[in-house]
């Protein structure tokens, strides 16, 4: 399948109106290219391994539309064929319309044309398998190399959504549960993504764990990655929706029953998460927090005290930091 790909160089203020302006000629799902920071809600729905703050805002934008390249050379918007230049001839001419009231910056377009690509299963070709440690991570459309079937070997297909195990924020974590996990642990993993730390924790001998996350995608990707390492249902149950904010979450995630809570997840989502999940806890029960940039240290120590735990450790690996604590 071949696709053109018309680019459009614009100002961030603008994406909003460009979009719904192309929409209405037939252009849509755009891909939007920009250097704006998160937002807070932004924040605290990515309960996921997230890369340091990238560069500063430069108000500049591109927009990219995808439109499906036939046979015949033609292309296919709203259901009538028709060729790049019309296309392109009528994304200037509502480019040009738009600059009568307001400002969309330079406003160019460029035409491209991609190559065949499976959209949904390209990024394979960037996660191989690795070592943390002593474990062997490996995805499920590799095999295990001969030399490595005695070790403790984690099968893990990460979806196009969540964590791999690569980043320092899970490895650190990893480290944190191989020293407190013992065969009567209950675990919660908040913002449990494909499930790497909980599935991990249950093959070092865990009880059970359950896993919380705001992605429904969630529940497919762990119960794929549980089958994929022979954890029976029974051992993983996952809930879906904010322990932070939502009683009924927190109720049914249960209280005062967890001897390991683990959390990879932002500092500033940490902070409000800390003071609330203190209470699914046991009384002796260890919290396990990682997903910190280095400077962003002392904010997740002065949260976890303020809450009441006492911190034992504060490990570190390149830019990021794990806090372990315990509640009394």
């Amino acid at each position: 399948m071949k696709w053109v790909k018309f680019r459009i160089k614009t100002i961030t203020e603008a994406e909003d109106i460009i979009i719904s302006t192309l929409y209405d000629i037939g252009l849509e799902g755009a891909q939007i290219e920009d250097k704006v920071p998160l937002t807070a809600l932004e924040k605290e729905q990515m309960f996921v391994d997230i890369l340091p703050e990238g560069p500063a805002d430069d108000g500049i934008a591109f927009l990219n539309f995808f439109v499906e390249k036939k046979e015949d050379g033609l292309l296919e918007v709203q259901g009538e064929s028709v060729d790049v230049d019309t296309i392109l001839e009528n994304v200037k001419n509502e480019l040009e319309d738009l600059r009568l009231f307001c400002d969309i910056g330079e406003g160019t377009v460029t035409v491209d044309e991609t190559e065949d690509i499976d959209w949904i299963n390209n990024w394979k070709q960037y996660f191989h398998q690795f070592y943390i440690d002593d474990i062997l991570v490996i995805p499920s459309w590799e095999d295990i190399k001969p030399g490595d079937e005695e070790k403790m070997v984690l099968h893990i297909d990460p979806g196009t959504a969540f964590g791999t195990g690569m980043h320092e924020t899970t490895q650190l974590c990893i480290r944190q549960l191989k020293k407190y996990i013992t065969p009567e642990t209950e675990l919660l993993d908040v913002g449990t993504g494909s499930g790497i730390l909980a599935i991990l924790s249950l093959m070092f001998g865990a009880k059970h764990a359950v896993g919380t996350d705001l992605d429904v995608c969630a529940v497919e990707a762990v119960a794929q990655n549980c089958e994929a390492n022979g954890i029976a249902p029974e051992q993983f149950d996952m809930m879906i929706g904010n322990i932070i904010t939502d009683k009924a979450v927190q109720d049914k995630v249960g209280y005062g029953c967890y001897d390991i809570v683990v959390a990879n997840i932002l500092a500033d989502v940490l902070v409000p998460l800390t003071p609330v999940i203190v209470n699914q806890m046991k009384p002796g029960g260890i919290y396990i927090t990682s997903g910190i940039i280095n400077d962003k240290e002392q904010t997740v120590v002065d949260a976890v005290k303020a809450a009441g735990l006492n911190v034992l450790e504060v490990t570190y690996q390149g830019e990021w930091v794990s806090v372990t604590a315990q509640k009394e």
